[in-house]
């Protein structure tokens, strides 16, 4: 008997197949709200443009925009592929987030901060260990905070209250059509 369910299942079209009868995508079935996003993982927030620019915020209010600031340096680092840009790049990351001069100074672990010799011959994974150690500092610290901050919730209301209204009109129309034919 479970395997007959498996299978009617399996045959079903995909949610993000689903249209209304005027052809239109239904857009409630295509993909989760991206709070819903952003709150399954910290993963999922970093890879969504609005999600970091909300976090940005958060982190700013906190005192500690540098560390979103700098896992994304490390993630536009790891994807360069000129020697020069690398070089002029590891620089940039160094003197900004890990010296002890710089201007927007992370907190990771003292024995594991990079000397500058090594940004003589920079390798895409040379910052991995230091933006683990700020990856891991969001996601067990500011992250849950993020989560329960006004400017999540407050975004998360929105993002319902424009569901519901486009539920409301959706509903509207299929009324209408249903007392047009």
């Amino acid at each position: 008997m479970f395997n007959r369910a498996v299978s009617r299942l399996s045959r079903k079209r995909p949610p993000s197949d689903i249209h209304d009868s005027d052809g239109s995508s239904s857009s409630s079935h295509q993909s989760l709200k991206s709070t819903a996003k952003w709150a399954a993982s910290l993963e999922n927030l970093l890879e969504d443009p609005e999600g970091v620019k909300r976090f940005r915020e958060f982190l700013k209010k906190e005192f500690s925009e540098e560390n979103v600031l700098f896992w994304l340096a490390c993630e536009d680092f790891k994807k360069m592929q000129d020697k020069k840009q690398m070089q002029e790049k590891a620089k940039e990351i160094y003197m900004t987030f890990l010296s002890s001069k710089a201007s927007s100074q992370v907190n990771v672990e003292g024995q594991s901060r990079l000397n500058e010799k090594i940004l003589e011959e920079p390798h895409p994974l040379m910052f991995q260990k230091l933006q683990d150690q700020i990856f891991n500092l969001m996601k067990y610290d500011s992250y849950s905070r993020f989560l329960k901050s006004d400017l999540f919730l407050k975004h998360k209301r929105t993002e319902e209250e424009e569901e519901d209204s486009s539920d409301a009109q959706t509903a509207a129309k299929r009324a209408s059509r249903v007392y047009n034919t």
